[in-house]
């Protein structure tokens, strides 16, 4: 069954990388819904306390995901084993990063607006997962012909070319254009070339004395944000639940 599998759904040796993905998609999705459940007070579910400390799900989620990486690397000798632990790792690195947020304000900032980079963060990660599942490899050398794939040259160039383009979008402040194009080489030459983002360090250093530039460039953020804020808000509230106003606790007092 696994050998069919392989030979007709997918390619051979990506059925790890599938599975970590399955269980890392499914992992977030029923970590929301079950938080939205304690949130409105449904359900059986509760917070998990330990002496009066609130543990989150970043805890286990870190757990497993050593667990996982480790047993992984230990077993790709064994087609079982390296599924097994793809699974453990997937669902492992779900739970770590639905409390992203949390760990880069090291504050409970789950339900707050801060904490809408976690919904950011995991769509991000699984779309770029995916994009490698589906057959495209970092910096565009899929693309390269016979005589190209024997020339190191040529490999390298490709590599070097993307991967700046990349840096100018990330320091352009398009920060999902950057870590995009290092898969897709298109889209990191569309951030790279696009006016610059206000506050971004390309702006604050080639903009400074540019009056014009600058002002296009606060005039489109602008435009963009209006078009787009709205639907990207509504959908984050619906994947990850609407944020509340609530201050943030620091995790130090936890």
């Amino acid at each position: 069954m696994g050998d069919w599998w392989q030979r007709n759904i997918i390619e051979p040796g990506k059925l790890p990388l599938l599975l970590a993905l399955t269980a890392f998609v499914l992992t977030f999705v029923i970590t929301r819904v079950i938080t939205r459940l304690i949130r409105a007070g449904r359900g059986p579910f509760g917070n998990v306390e330990s002496g009066g400390v609130h543990i989150h799900h970043v805890v286990p989620g870190v757990i497993l995901t050593i667990v996982g990486g480790f047993g992984a690397a230990a077993s790709t000798w064994h087609e079982v084993g390296a599924a097994v632990f793809a699974v453990v790792f997937g669902i492992g690195a779900g739970l770590v990063l639905d409390e992203f947020a949390l760990i880069l304000h090291l504050a409970d900032v789950y339900w707050t607006e801060d904490g809408r980079k976690s919904v950011e963060v995991v769509a991000l990660t699984a779309a770029l997962v995916g994009l490698i599942l589906i057959g495209f490899s970092p910096f565009g050398v899929d693309d390269l012909t016979q005589d190209q794939e024997q020339d190191r040259t040529s490999v390298i160039a490709n590599v070097v070319t993307n991967f700046a383009f990349s840096l100018v979008a990330l320091a352009k402040g398009k920060t999902r254009l950057a870590v995009f194009g290092v898969i897709v080489p298109v889209v990191a030459l569309i951030g790279a070339v696009r006016l610059a983002r206000p506050g971004s360090p390309w702006a604050r250093h080639f903009y400074r004395r540019r009056h014009r530039a600058r002002a296009r460039a606060t005039l489109r953020a602008y435009r963009h944000d209006r078009r787009w804020s709205g639907p990207r808000r509504a959908l984050q509230d619906w994947i990850g639940g609407r944020p509340d106003d609530e201050p943030a606790h620091s995790l130090q007092h936890r």
